[in-house]
């Protein structure tokens, strides 16, 4: 029987726990990713998209941050960075940047979703704020959005 599921037969409240658990565990992992990755995007950007790529650097490792602290609040241990990520795709030059920049939002988006919905309160209005930034990153990296941003079974 899965973690959550055992938490569920005791406990509706541990399950509830347990859920946000999985879901800020996931969120970190995605941060953890989306910063080795903007590491990538970074290296190939053209120069007059360095600036975002940084930005957009900046923000998920202050993300991934939180979400360390996130975790141990739940009593949790928070998962360690891979040493590396398996790129999507070869990442040779500019173009191959942003659509990897536009990826890396896009799954981000996607767990962000996942911990609105497993979160209440002020987690909930925080991965909502980060669904957000997450999804207007990715529509100026990709210079258009997605109707429901975190939701694929809704693009």
């Amino acid at each position: 029987m899965s973690r959550a599921r055992a938490a569920a037969a005791q406990d509706p409240k541990d399950a509830k726990d347990s859920a946000l658990l999985d879901a800020t565990q996931a969120a970190l992992e995605a941060e953890h990713a989306a910063v080795y990755g903007y590491g990538v995007v970074g290296g190939r950007a053209a120069a007059d998209r360095k600036a975002e790529a940084n930005a957009a650097y900046a923000a998920h490792r202050a993300r991934r941050d939180a979400l360390t602290r996130a975790v141990r609040d739940l009593g949790g241990t928070p998962r360690a960075a891979a040493a590396a990520y398996a790129l999507p795709f070869p990442v040779t030059g500019a173009d191959s940047a942003v659509r990897l920049a536009a990826q890396l939002e896009d799954r981000v988006a996607d767990v962000y979703a996942d911990l609105v919905r497993a979160g209440r309160g002020a987690v909930r209005a925080d991965a909502a704020g980060a669904l957000s930034g997450a999804a207007v990153r990715a529509a100026h990296w990709r210079g258009s959005g997605v109707a429901f941003p975190g939701l694929a079974e809704r693009a």
